[in-house]
């Protein structure tokens, strides 16, 4: 397997409460970096698989997940399932062209679910230096790397699911940059507290691990850094955001520094200290119906054939400027 980590961007659009709409912004915010000319591969890294419910009906979902077992298999599953019956390392797949051609998906698969069983007992192994242990727990990391060079992508974008489990824990760990999606609720704003005090732990263990790892070992680099955040799903009353989505948005930002910028600089205070200067990427309001209708067609809000021509030039004009966001500052981040 190969040793090189790919140049592509790694991103994860993650936060462990559900209903933020993870998924939804993820596939959009794919096909927007796609417009401005980048290529991007997502993986459908949560077992209930709903980004490949998006962009696939269920008759092409049910023949992924049919054949997943076998030879022909083309989901997560399938690349993954020798590493976790011990049969040698990651089955390489060929992604799916979806859209115009320059973004691809890694089909997910409800099978996952017992590979991040599996996870929970190879991470003990790492601590106890056996080398299956440091295998396994990389795998996806690896096996990305070789979908990203044989697409030649820009950008990667894991899709999670809404918990603090294992399998999260390594799809973090590979990331070099994670988003904050929320929803201007009290919900949103009480779950950044675990959010980075469960980041924090994550990274002190791999720092551990890489510590007792065999020289040669591949391994992700298990830093994770703060990219920005986006609230979303908020009502617009006259021009403006309605006052009580305007009261938690104030209060996000707040607890956003306190619970993640504070807890994460502790790990790296030169970075912080920096490069955190207004983290808000951009915004998506309550759309309505053009969602439900961008899900039913499986292409992004602007896409829909039909619908409300103001609502799709605004639903353009919030997403490019978050694509242009995250190409622009993740690329000024790398550098630094």
């Amino acid at each position: 397997m190969a040793a090189a980590r790919h140049r592509a961007v790694r991103l994860t659009i993650y936060n462990h409460k559900g209903g933020v709409g993870k998924t939804t912004l993820t596939v959009n915010v794919a096909f927007a970096l796609a417009a401005l000319g980048k290529k991007v591969l997502l993986v459908d890294s949560d077992p209930q698989c709903n980004l490949t419910s998006y962009l696939f009906d269920d008759d092409h979902v049910d023949g992924f997940l049919d054949k997943s077992d076998g030879t022909s298999g083309e989901t997560i599953w399938t690349a993954l399932r020798p590493v976790f019956h011990g049969k040698g390392p990651v089955q390489l797949i060929t992604p799916y062209k979806v859209g115009e051609g320059r973004v691809f998906i890694l089909p997910g698969d409800i099978k996952l679910s017992e590979y991040e069983l599996f996870l929970s007992d190879t991470w003990t192994e790492c601590f106890k230096r056996q080398e299956r242990g440091f295998g396994a727990t990389s795998a996806l990391s690896n096996l990305v790397n070789h979908l990203a060079a044989k697409t030649g992508v820009d950008f990667v974008f894991y899709d999670t699911g809404p918990n603090i489990g294992p399998l999260n824990r390594v799809i973090l760990l590979d990331t070099d940059f994670f988003i904050v999606p929320a929803a201007c609720d009290h919900f949103s704003v009480r779950a950044l507290n675990t959010l980075g005090q469960t980041l924090h732990r994550w990274i002190l263990d791999w720092r551990t691990i890489r510590a007792l790892a065999p020289d040669r070992t591949y391994l992700m680099p298990g830093h994770p850094l703060y990219l920005g955040y986006i609230p979303q799903r908020f009502r617009i009353y006259g021009h403006g955001m309605s006052r009580a989505h305007s009261f938690y948005l104030r209060n996000l930002e707040k607890r956003l520094f306190r619970d993640i910028v504070l807890v994460l600089r502790e790990l790296d205070p030169p970075w912080f200290s920096t490069r955190l200067k207004g983290s808000k990427l951009g915004e998506v309001k309550d759309f309505g119906k053009l969602l439900h209708q961008a899900e039913l067609e499986g292409v992004p809000l602007f896409d829909v054939s039909g619908g409300d021509k103001t609502q799709k030039t605004q639903a353009k004009a919030a997403l490019d400027q978050i694509a242009k966001q995250i190409n622009g500052r993740s690329r000024a981040l790398r550098r630094a």
